[in-house]
């Protein structure tokens, strides 16, 4: 197979995704979604070994079933192996929902309609929305743009150029299964401890790999040195340096105090320059698209000196 394989259906799927976005019914991750509820109910207690039990359950049997569909599709024809990648790597990512969920608050905050904004923005972030201001609702939308770069794309790009479509499936999975059960409350502490662990191994390279491409297409020292000083302090080993670094590269500060169940939470602060606004939500999202261009690019050039290593 030739090293071109996997660039060529990454930009393919890459292509569909901002042409079509996610399918409005029948995704399969809305079943997923429904499957794990189920899992969820049907094992749930205060243990780590039920936890990982219902992880196993969620995700191995559409993880198997993607692998058998790809070596069946193998042995068909490379043409039907490529649609079948095509399409399961366009199911994962999800660039253009990026877009359809931060524009509305941009667009909202631009308009001084403060209350369109905090509602928009409650479908992106998990904190009281109606508690903040408008400063605090672009910074929660920017975040929620940089971190979701890396799990609503570059980390599916990773495993797949890695491990092919199951790769991108199983991170996939793996990531909405965190999103899920990821809590540290008293019903996910230890239930969800193997969801949050599992998305912390499979994120480790892709987010440290995301961080790298924010600096590299926005304001690079400034984007190396938040990454370095701030990202240690962050609770989450990969959301820190995705977001430190995305923060420095747009030169806007993000972080701070933060609204969560009725308390608010002290978070430290990242980036820094001037504060949030709709230009820093829109400025996110042109970094992640570029990001993207960039991830491609180098994907290309790679296969491009393997082939002529190759040749050598």
């Amino acid at each position: 197979m030739s090293a071109w394989w996997p660039v060529a259906v990454a930009c393919t799927a890459v292509v569909a995704d901002a042409l079509l976005g996610e399918p409005k019914r029948g995704h399969p991750l809305v079943a997923f979604g429904r499957w794990t509820r189920h899992a969820e109910r049907a094992l749930h207690a205060d243990t780590r070994r039920r936890g990982v039990v219902a992880w196993l359950l969620a995700v191995l049997p559409a993880f198997t079933a993607v692998t058998l569909l790809t070596v069946v599709a193998g042995w068909l024809s490379s043409w039907v192996l490529a649609a079948v990648e095509v399409v399961v790597l366009y199911l994962a990512l999800g660039l253009r929902s990026l877009g359809e969920h931060a524009r509305p608050v941009a667009l909202a905050l631009e308009a001084d309609d403060l209350d369109t904004a905090r509602v928009a923005v409650g479908r992106m972030v998990s904190r009281d929305a109606a508690a903040l201001d408008a400063s605090q609702v672009a910074g929660a939308a920017t975040e929620s743009v940089l971190e979701n770069g890396n799990d609503a794309v570059f980390g599916a790009l990773f495993w797949f150029f890695l491990l092919g479509a199951p790769g991108a499936v199983l991170y996939r999975l793996a990531n909405t299964l965190d999103a899920m059960w990821g809590y540290r409350t008293p019903r996910y502490l230890r239930f969800g401890w193997a969801a949050a662990r599992i998305d912390d191994v499979l994120n480790w390279v892709p987010a440290r790999l995301t961080a790298l491409a924010y600096a590299l297409v926005g304001r690079t020292r400034t984007a190396v040195r938040c990454w370095r000083m701030q990202a240690p302090a962050w609770k989450s080993p990969n959301a820190g340096p995705v977001m430190a670094a995305g923060a420095g590269a747009l030169q806007v500060r993000l972080g701070g105090p933060a609204p969560y169940h009725g308390a608010w939470v002290e978070r430290p602060c990242l980036g820094e320059g001037r504060a949030p606004d709709a230009a820093a939500i829109t400025g996110a999202l042109r970094l992640v698209r570029r990001a993207t261009v960039l991830w491609l690019s180098v994907a290309g050039l790679a296969a491009a000196c393997a082939l002529l290593l190759g040749r050598a």
